[in-house]
């Protein structure tokens, strides 16, 4: 790299030169009083440069600088079963980084309440501002606490927040251990690749063990983990922590905790640390080879070493430390930010990948630095006092303000009218936000989940593929007064979250929420109640069951009628027949007619008047789909043919052959996945048969029995309360929409007589 004088450091170099390399223009304010500060000096000195040299001095610059600043940024999130001390733990690092100046309690007498303070539907709301990512800073070091959602096991939300962490902390409670929420969130974690620290908390409460909690972690999380810290005392006893890296005693004193004494280790001590500093070096080692070497050689192993290793392990997903503490006491919580700066990765070392819309949604991974092309994900929207505000991730690239970025989800170009950065209470205004950095923008339409890019790729960081929705419920407000705060919250939760959708009942005039489930659809009714007050009643659920057609039948249908003036006429005719298994579309018109027997001008009605009639089936007056429309014949009228009353020949055509084409009633096929402990799998196994269920596979997972089955989403009403009870609360499930198959002949009879029954009330 050519050598620069140096006052230039890179950045302004870089400043300097992308200033001087520019399309000569009136010189903007911005620029001017830099460069009449500098223009002599640097005129100077780049005369010892060639433009070559300069360029690449600048590029070199640039990425030194972008790469260290890189270095110095975390994005986490913090996990947890409800109840283990999330709150407590957020509210601890937001006091001693500086963010808030006070600490409130959760349940306090004071009646502040904690910053980030529970929310009664999930006991866990992000902070109180509901900023998706809080930035605050501890020892020169950004980090960006992400709000991970709690809720919504089934959706599109919590996939695109693990997406936008580069790591976790996952709080494990000492006296409740390893609970059920904690192996649900351990297991996302997982399945997107996650690095995570585990912290011990409330060491302070009676019955408190970190012992048996980190055994726990190894066999129901199957951790490879050690602990990083032996605590001094435990439950009223505790009083501070010994650090297994650097073997040093830390006591936490002033009235918050906020002064950290280092001591020696106590002489009582010596033998145990000894023993479980052994126990961190030999369960590294197993994963990391450098420090297998040095460990096999009996070579001492400094606490560089040491900590280095950890952290190629937890970067590799191979390791996860364990570090202990009472955020209630105010014990323990600095080392753990240490922890995240020392052991997690910064975004540069994580690998994050886009689909190309362009190339069947093939994989392509994101180099992560700000000189590829633009691609951003908008993760969390907020209704804000300005309008909506979007936070982005920023996975390659740069944004700047006033810049145009297009939405890749809705075509759309759009500019950015300005980009801040959410700092404490207030937002601070930035020009540009470069690779790995979360912002947010103002002012821009979108929904959650959508991607930005310059224009130069079509990239998407989650699948456009949203799936269908497989269930709904007729809801209304109980009070009129209140309508227009009900689709208020129905308007957010739709750009939020694309597999939530609201249509109208045409023949009743209710509300219908459709979604992914029935705890999906529950979580927002009871949204819908706290968070905008409005009490809304709610129908019995209802599967959105599908029509098609077994076999090929003709139609020939004439409609005529004469009512003094001009009349109606038109004749249609043709077959309907299913479309061949495997195919894309779910309906399909042919237009066969050879001649003019029916003016071309006519033929666009016909279509729309079929498809009309394909959107209500007769036996149970659901969406006819696989349907193939072949139009062969027909006869129209010089006068009386017109666009209604082809439309209208149509219509009646489809409903008189309907029957003829042998159809039947397709439901919604579930595929569910079942973890129970192995002696309640012959109960969950009879009850899924019972279901109708086909199971298609058994694995063991430790002490657990995995089965995965196909079952048809009508018979899973209600199926979390009876898995809770055969299983003693032990049993999950997650469940998602696999396909619509047929259903038996005696269910098809069963659900066309209760339509029936219904019409006729």
């Amino acid at each position: 790299m050519a050598r620069f004088p140096r006052p230039y450091t890179p950045r302004l170099l870089y400043t300097l030169y992308s200033t001087k390399t520019a399309p000569s223009q009136s010189p903007s304010p911005s620029h001017s009083p830099t460069t009449a500060l500098l223009s002599h000096n640097l005129n100077l000195h780049l005369r010892r440069f060639s433009s070559g040299n300069l360029a690449r001095a600048a590029k070199e610059g640039e990425e030194l600088w972008w790469k260290e600043s890189m270095n110095r940024l975390r994005n986490i999130g913090i996990s947890a079963h409800i109840d283990s001390g999330k709150t407590t733990l957020t509210e601890r690092v937001l006091y001693y980084t500086g963010r808030i100046h006070e600490i409130h309690e959760v349940r306090g007498r004071d009646g502040v309440g904690a910053k980030m303070d529970s929310m009664d539907l999930e006991r866990e709301k992000g902070i109180t501002i509901q900023s998706a990512a809080t930035y605050c800073t501890w020892n020169d070091y950004q980090i960006n606490i992400i709000d991970t959602p709690g809720h919504v096991d089934f959706t599109i939300e919590v996939e695109r927040a693990l997406r936008v962490l580069d790591g976790a902390i996952l709080v494990l409670c000492s006296v409740g251990g390893v609970q059920s929420q904690s192996i649900t969130v351990d297991r996302q974690m997982r399945r997107y690749e996650v690095p995570r620290l585990a912290f011990i908390n409330k060491l302070d409460r009676m019955g408190a063990d970190p012992w048996k909690v980190l055994n726990q972690a190894r066999s129901k999380l199957r951790h490879h983990s050690a602990a990083m810290q032996v605590p001094i005392g435990l439950e009223e006893d505790f009083k501070g922590l010994i650090d297994l890296v650097q073997q040093k005693a830390y006591y936490f004193h002033g009235y918050s905790g906020e002064k950290v004494v280092t001591e020696e280790i106590p002489g009582n001590m010596e033998a145990l640390v000894a023993e479980k500093r052994r126990e961190l070096i030999e369960t590294v080692s197993e994963v990391d080879d450098k420090l297998a070497e040095a460990f096999l050689n009996d070579e001492p192993i400094s606490s560089t070493e040491l900590e280095e290793a950890i952290r190629r392990a937890t970067i590799a997903r191979k390791f996860v430390p364990v570090f202990m503490g009472s955020a209630f006491k105010n014990k323990g919580v600095q080392p753990l930010l240490n922890g995240v700066l020392s052991y997690l990765p910064c975004p540069v070392e994580v690998s994050n990948y886009a689909l190309d819309q362009t190339n069947n949604e093939e994989k392509v991974t994101l180099s992560g630095t700000p000189n590829g092309p633009l691609v951003a994900l908008a993760f969390k929207l907020e209704e804000g006092r300005f309008g909506q505000l979007t936070y982005l991730r920023i996975y390659e690239g740069v944004v700047r303000k006033g810049d145009f970025i297009y939405n890749i989800n809705t075509g759309k170009k759009i500019k950015v009218p300005r980009l801040v950065r959410m700092h404490s209470n207030e937002m601070e205004d930035i020009q540009e936000a470069h690779a790995g950095q979360i912002v947010a923008v103002f002012g821009v339409e979108c929904a959650s989940g959508d991607t930005f890019t310059d224009g130069s790729v079509k990239y998407t960081m989650t699948s456009m593929n949203v799936p269908e929705p497989v269930m709904s419920l007729a809801v209304q407000p109980v009070s009129k007064d209140t309508g227009g705060q009900f689709s208020k919250a129905l308007n957010r939760f739709q750009r939020e979250d694309p597999t939530f959708r609201v249509g109208l009942d045409a023949e009743s005039g209710q509300t219908i929420i459709s979604g992914m489930g029935e705890l999906h659809l529950d979580i927002y009714v009871e949204r819908i109640r706290r968070e905008y007050k409005v009490d809304a009643t709610v129908g019995k659920p209802r599967v959105n069951f599908r029509e098609t057609v077994t076999q090929r039948a003709e139609f020939d249908y004439l409609h005529k009628k004469q009512t003094g003036g001009q009349g109606q006429y038109g004749r249609v005719c043709g077959y309907i027949e299913p479309l061949p298994p495997g195919s894309s579309t779910k309906f399909e018109f042919d237009n066969m007619i050879v001649g003019q027997a029916i003016p071309s001008n006519f033929i666009p009605a016909i279509e729309k008047g079929f498809k009309e009639a394909a959107n209500s089936g007769s036996l149970i007056g659901h969406p006819v789909e696989h349907l193939r429309v072949v139009l062969t014949d027909g006869a129209s009228h010089a006068v009386d043919s017109s666009e209604l009353a082809f439309k209208l020949a149509s219509i009646y055509a489809f409903r008189q052959c309907y029957t003829a084409a042998k159809p039947v009633i397709l439901e919604p096929i579930m595929s569910v996945e079942l973890k129970v402990p192995t002696e309640f799998q012959g109960t969950v196994a009879g009850d899924i048969n019972k279901r109708k269920g086909v199971i298609i596979g058994n694995d063991q997972e430790g002490d657990d029995s995995v089965i995965a089955a196909n079952v048809p989403l009508n018979n899973m009403f209600g199926y979390s309360t009876a898995l809770r009870s055969m299983t003693q609360g032990k049993g999950e499930f997650t469940m998602e929409y696999k396909e619509h198959s047929a259903v038996s002949h005696e269910v098809q009879m069963q659900l066309v007589n209760a339509h029936k029954g219904t019409k006729a009330d």
